[in-house]
């Protein structure tokens, strides 16, 4: 049955990055989903939440329907064929990169200046393969998520540039074709033959500098592609038949770094819905703690040394609450207020309302987080050979608060939003805080302090291990009930216990046959769990990574395997994917692209590599 839905799938979307902001590109060429100039910013093109909410369309005038669209490889720069019934056209689409040419007053720095930085435009190009094709240019930005329709003013005499101005933002669209301006839409039409081409771009950089003419528009793509070669090239993917997903997957989570801080965002995009149609629709443009330590994980395996000293600086420089934790995410810019809002006033993706602007769950007690913090650290101590003198306070204050809070209910790694509980995850985190502590301290030769967090550590065990495993020896969700968490797969992650240990294979087992749909995993069967939201949501991709690694953990390599060829089956396209994924009607749901789902991929993909490489050692 045809879908009627004006919306595009999630996962038909490309994405485009400069490492400050993302842009969400349709099949048709209409540019769905952009915020300027940062991540976090409100939307200026957000028809991917409404179809009425802004949308910039390049491409052949009446086709709809691309012949194919691959990223140039190694980038994350776009190229899309169309055949036209009169020709065939090549469009290259990019947020363009460049040499850095000073401070950047667009969006200011807290890390030291790169070579290379965002030029704050959109550049698009067209080329005439064969024939002749009619172009069309259609740019209409509806500013604050959809709010402020655009008011153009035309720039110079000549037609080829205009400025769109509203909710105090501008940008300039310029063009080598002739720009007419309707209602609140910049319009341009154009033939081109054969070998001919032309270009669009919109700039808000500073003084709103854009592309001379169509060479420099062409050498600003080719400097992107050569950004992006160029620092793919430090990573250290192995010749393995896994080497694609893991480019595609580090491309990714490079994208969705915020470089002026160095923070990663979660997702792109906010409010892309978990139940089709449905409330659990949230704002993910921001940086999560829990995160940190499977960020670090991914990018010290890919040797990308940089990218996680720029993390751990953000962390470093982040303002703790008053009992010294940290909140369990930030802004990208290191503020702590994500006040929720929603937006009713849009459709929401397909009428998944509401459509939230910030995150509430900012200030909800998660005890997880000081775990994550702290293996973080400890992974960048053991890579960089040092505990930096800055990084031991924040270490202090971690464990003290893992310590201070350990025993308390909270609203667990899921952000649930009903009543809190003892998680299971939750004291997991706290046992993984104390032990990561520890060890650090021993690196300080702090041995009273190593010791006094060893034994709390010990403690936190024992309290898991009587309190949080069923009467059949499976690891519970929480304390009081026996229901299944896909979470608890963190335990033989973070080597809580021996991956031998009865408990954690029956833990693994239980949730990949009780916990799974068609061999996804769900979080948890939300007729069992007081989450505070109502509807069936799609089984979790980063939990269906998360088994690979625990299965290869407790010695299943070959059923890991599977799990992993299962999940490489389903990945976009472009071999992007969002949060979770609709078994029954086989589509990617939620935010898009997910940063957690690709470093459960690094994570999962690495484990099955190296235990292919030891195989064939020992042949």
């Amino acid at each position: 049955m045809p879908s009627t839905s004006p919306f595009p799938p999630i996962a038909d979307y490309a994405f485009l990055s400069n490492c400050h902001t993302g842009a969400l590109v349709a099949p048709d060429g209409s540019v769905d989903w952009l915020c300027v100039p940062a991540f976090d910013a409100p939307s200026a093109f957000g028809n991917l939440l409404d179809r009425g909410a802004g949308s910039f369309r390049f491409g052949p005038y009446g086709i709809n329907q691309p012949t194919a669209r691959v990223y140039v490889p190694g980038t994350n720069v776009m190229t899309t064929t169309w055949h036209t019934p009169a020709g065939w056209l090549l469009v290259h689409d990019a947020l363009t990169m460049g040499p850095s040419k000073g401070p950047d007053t667009v969006t200011p720095h807290t890390r030291p200046p790169a070579d290379d930085d965002a030029d704050h435009m959109l550049i698009r190009t067209i080329e005439c393969l064969e024939g002749s094709v009619e172009v069309e240019l259609v740019c209409e930005p509806a500013f604050d998520y959809g709010r402020v329709p655009a008011e153009w003013t035309m720039v110079g005499e000549d037609a080829h540039a205009a400025d769109a101005t509203g909710a105090g933002q501008t940008f300039r669209l310029s063009t080598d074709m002739l720009i007419g301006i309707e209602g609140g839409s910049a319009r341009a039409r154009h033939v081109v033959s054969k070998g001919e081409k032309a270009y669009c771009a919109l700039s808000w950089a500073e003084g709103l500098a854009s592309p001379a003419d169509l060479a420099d528009a062409q050498a600003r793509i080719d400097a992107t592609i050569r950004f992006w070669r160029n620092w793919l090239a430090r990573a250290r993917i192995p010749d393995h038949r896994y080497r694609h997903p893991l480019e595609r997957s580090a491309l990714t989570i490079k994208g969705l770094t915020y470089m002026p801080t160095g923070a990663t965002i979660a997702a792109l995009t906010t409010s892309l819905p978990e139940t089709p149609g449905g409330e659990r629709n949230w704002d993910y443009r921001y940086t999560w703690m829990r995160d940190s330590t499977f960020t670090l994980q991914a990018l010290h395996y890919l040797n990308l040394d940089w990218e996680a000293n720029e993390f751990m600086q953000f962390v470093a420089d982040l303002e703790p609450n008053s009992d010294g934790g940290l909140q369990i995410m930030y802004g990208v810019d290191g503020r702590r207020d994500l006040a929720e809002s929603t937006r009713d006033d849009l459709t929401g993706y397909e009428g998944a309302k509401p459509v939230r602007i910030g995150n509430g769950a900012y200030n909800q007690r998660q005890n997880d987080v000081f775990g994550a913090v702290l293996d973080s650290v400890l992974l960048h101590t053991v890579r960089s050979k040092r505990l930096p003198r800055r990084l031991w306070p924040l270490v202090q204050s971690q464990a003290e608060c893992a310590i201070a809070n350990w025993r308390d209910p909270d609203q667990g790694i899921w952000e649930a939003r009903g009543n809190p509980q003892h998680y299971v995850s939750s004291k997991l985190m706290g046992w993984v805080a104390l032990d990561r502590a520890a060890r650090l301290a021993r690196i300080r030769d702090e041995e009273d302090l190593a010791d006094l967090w060893t034994k709390t550590a010990e403690e936190i065990r024992d309290d898991i291990l009587e309190h949080g495993v069923s009467d059949r020896g499976v690891l519970r969700q929480h304390y009081e009930t026996d229901a299944l968490d896909a979470s608890t797969l963190l335990a033989p992650l973070f080597g809580f216990l021996p991956a031998g240990d009865e408990r954690m294979r029956a833990t693994v087992e239980a949730i990949d046959k009780e916990l799974t749909e068609n061999g996804f995993v769900l979080r948890y069967k939300t007729d069992e769990t007081d989450d505070g939201l109502s509807g069936k949501e799609g089984t979790f991709l980063i939990c269906s990574f998360w088994l690979v690694s625990a299965l290869a953990m407790v010695g299943e390599i070959d059923r890991a395997r599977s799990q992993l060829e299962r999940l490489l089956r389903i990945e976009s396209k472009l071999g992007l994917y969002a949060e979770e994924y609709e078994v029954d009607r086989a589509r990617h749901l939620g935010n898009f692209p997910q940063a957690f789902s690709h470093l459960a991929l690094i994570g999962a993909a690495g484990r099955i590599i190296l235990a292919d490489f030891r195989e064939e050692l020992s042949l």
